[in-house]
């Protein structure tokens, strides 16, 4: 459908004018080094980590920590793919740009859409989120008025520049590190007992293996808790599209992409090790109040809802801040390939792409709105019908890397400076993982798995006949020049 993709040429650098997808289109390097490491941790911790988590502890006990860590090995696996593309060309397109080079422009097109309706729908979730917690400290302003508040104020900060956009997310990011960070520390001296002032009779090892043992709803609750945390991942691939901004991006990729590991580590793994242990799992208050307040409460710590809510409510923004600039720049990389309105191209003096971001909004306002009007109708589509991009996503991230390391290899082997461990071999098995996972969602009737892959499957098929066609008109109509 589309002739051999190629790399660069050498003697460009990432970026440079002319180059496809490149910020030579006018974006600048607005984002420093200390945004672009703040934007890598946060972007892997996410508001569900902290919402979320209960439901999965209630489904597979001790062991959703195996949960959490199958998640993180196929988050690592696919990010390591993807940096391996991402540091020989570093794009505000990301995995689109490279699945347009690699498997053809219907996948960019494909990708880059269904990864942009995601994001849209998920300022909703976020925006409604936030504004449920800001009513509760303050009732005198209606939800729908916080919701409109966060979302303008946030519109605005990325309309100044790509630096206010990375500012806002160093900080908002920092106060989510230095929370989980400081809740993993006193949590951890708690479990062990040398905790000063604390005395948790709960607290312990032993609630990994007491209460049911530590797979209390047997082994087939891991894979159903997989289906429960696999979404709250999605964000770690930022750092990647954020990278064609950076003052290095291939440094910058890089980076990122080394220190994924530890990031899953210490951030999941090692949060909801302390929420297990210091709870048992089936310990009513971790329903009732969310595994990370109730933790909180059993050591006594005065005000731990509130505290929780404004953590919660710093990663809400930071999920709101990241959501809008990621769809902006994709919306901006679609344009720049044609397959989106040429406007999205376009950047102000600032570097800005404003059109991009505004569609985005004016999508994302639309989603808002829906979730007043018809939470359980519209709105559930909209949520259900996006739920599985982010497998989708990591699965062309799969079939991209197979073939364009072989074009990297074969026109610019020195790009290769991130490479995928075990190629080609580990690139299949996690395409098979997540092909699995998406298989068992279909059988998951209990928290709507089935409806989620089928209505998720619906949209893709819907955007990928838009691509066929759209690529058949383009060809046609080059037909008709040359003649």
């Amino acid at each position: 459908m589309t002739s051999q993709p190629t790399l660069p040429q050498a003697g460009h650098a990432p970026g440079d004018p002319g180059e496809p997808g490149g910020p030579g289109g006018g974006l600048q390097a607005g984002l420093k080094s200390r945004h672009l490491s703040m934007i890598a941790i946060g972007g892997v911790i996410g508001a569900g980590l902290f919402v979320g988590s209960s439901t999965g502890i209630a489904t597979a006990g001790p062991g959703i920590l195996l949960s959490y860590a199958l998640v993180g090995t196929l988050v690592v696996l696919v990010m390591r793919m993807l940096g391996e593309m991402s540091a020989a060309n570093p794009t505000s397109g990301s995995f689109s740009a490279h699945a347009d080079r690699a498997l053809g422009r219907w996948a960019g097109f494909s990708i880059g859409w269904l990864y942009w309706f995601f994001w849209v729908v998920v300022l909703a979730v976020e925006a409604t989120a936030g504004a449920k917690i800001l009513e509760g400290w303050i009732p005198a302003v209606p939800q729908w008025g916080w919701a409109l508040i966060v979302m303008v104020v946030l519109t605005a900060t990325n309309l100044v520049s790509v630096g206010s956009y990375g500012e806002f997310e160093f900080w908002f990011a920092g106060i989510k590190v230095v929370a989980i960070g400081a809740f993993i520390v006193v949590g951890g001296l708690a479990v062990f007992g040398v905790l000063p002032g604390v005395d948790s009779d709960k607290a312990g090892l032993g609630n990994l293996s007491a209460h049911g043992g530590f797979l209390p709803n047997g082994p087939g609750a891991i894979l159903t808790g997989v289906l429960l945390v696999v979404f709250s991942f999605m964000g770690s691939e930022i750092a990647t599209l954020a990278a064609g901004e950076s003052e290095d991006p291939q440094r910058a990729v890089t980076k990122s992409t080394n220190s994924i590991i530890w990031r899953i580590g210490v951030f999941y793994l090692g949060s909801i090790f302390v929420v297990v242990t210091l709870l048992p799992w089936d310990d009513k208050s971790i329903a009732d109040k969310g595994s990370y307040v109730a933790a909180l409460d059993s050591l006594g710590i005065a005000h731990a809802g509130q505290i929780m809510n404004f953590i919660v409510l710093t990663s809400v923004l930071s999920c709101l801040n990241s959501g809008l600039y990621t769809a902006s720049r994709m919306a901006f990389s679609l344009g720049e390939r044609g397959d989106a309105p040429n406007a999205f191209a376009r950047v102000n003096s600032r570097g800005v792409p404003m059109a991009a971001i505004l569609a985005s909004v004016v999508f994302g306002f639309v989603a808002v709105f829906f979730n007043y009007l018809s939470p359980d109708t519209i709105f559930l589509f909209l949520v259900n019908s996006s739920g599985a991009v982010a497998l989708f996503v990591w699965l062309v991230i799969c079939f991209s890397q197979l073939r364009m390391r072989k074009i990297i290899q074969a026109e610019a082997p020195e790009k290769l400076v991130v490479r995928m461990w075990l190629y080609p071999y580990l690139t299949w098995a996690t395409a098979a993982l997540i092909v699995f996972v998406l298989g068992y969602m279909l059988t998951d009737t209990e928290h709507d798995g089935r409806t989620t892959v089928l209505l998720s499957l619906l949209v893709a098929a819907i955007v990928l006949v838009i691509a066929v066609v759209k690529e058949r008109v383009r060809a046609g109509g080059r037909t008709l020049t040359k003649v």
